[in-house]
């Protein structure tokens, strides 16, 4: 005896109703959504959105008054003097809501393009603002150096080589130093390299501040000139 049709339709019809659900929950959903992947864990950004340069942030510390010195995220250098330009704002620092730099000079519009794109060496203080905190100073640096390769050579291949990682205190303030040498090839620059001293300081219980020192290879003089500014360092109330 045959069996009747409309059973077998209606257990079909039953079927199509459970895949279209199960479709919509683990692939319409995230179109309906405009996402490729609302399954994805917290923290699973991309890095360009991590490490934020220029944010904004109500607790940003005001720049002070120093004379003779650069100043910012409560940390100080002596000014330094020719061929050092006079103090400047950065606002590509990763974390950073405010830092202040000197600069001086090594290949001028090294890109031909006769916009001022000059290549310098640089001396800087800011402020670390995390959303989420620093660990310590110790894993501070570690991701304000990875951050900072990305986003001050975010077009250039840049191998590093680390030459230290150590503990460094300023004013008893437990800090990081990290000194590296990276090496790159830009068209038409004629450095290859330059030295990195990156150094995060734990300038209140909740509260980092950064000194961060680039010299390329051409310019050799300046390191000295680094260094020293890196050795007279002080936290400013």
């Amino acid at each position: 005896k045959k069996q009747s049709v409309g059973w077998w339709i209606a257990i079909g019809a039953g079927l199509l109703v459970v895949a279209l659900i199960i479709w919509a929950v683990i692939g319409g959903l995230p179109k309906l959504t405009g996402q490729d992947n609302p399954w994805d864990q917290p923290g699973t950004a991309p890095v360009e959105n991590f490490c934020t340069a220029g944010v904004t942030s109500s607790s940003a510390t005001p720049v002070p008054d120093k004379p003779g010195r650069i100043s910012a995220g409560h940390l100080s250098f002596p000014t330094m003097g020719s061929p050092w330009r006079g103090a400047e704002l950065d606002n590509r620092v990763p974390f950073g809501t405010i830092a202040m730099m000197q600069s001086a000079l090594d290949q001028a519009d090294y890109d031909g393009q006769g916009v001022g794109n000059d290549w310098v060496s640089s001396v800087l203080v800011s402020d670390l603002v995390s959303g989420d905190g620093f660990a310590d100073a110790k894993s501070a640096s570690g991701v304000v150096l990875k951050c900072v390769l990305g986003k001050y050579y975010a077009n250039t291949v840049v191998t590093q080589k680390q030459l230290s990682s150590k503990a460094h205190q300023v004013d008893g303030h437990a800090g990081w130093l990290i000194e590296t040498q990276l090496s790159f090839s830009v068209p038409n620059l004629k450095a290859t390299g330059e030295r990195v001293l990156l150094l995060v300081v734990q300038v209140e219980p909740d509260q980092y501040g950064l000194f961060y020192a680039s010299v390329p290879d051409t310019s050799p003089d300046r390191l000295p000139e680094a260094r020293d500014a890196l050795a007279k360092l002080r936290v400013d109330g």
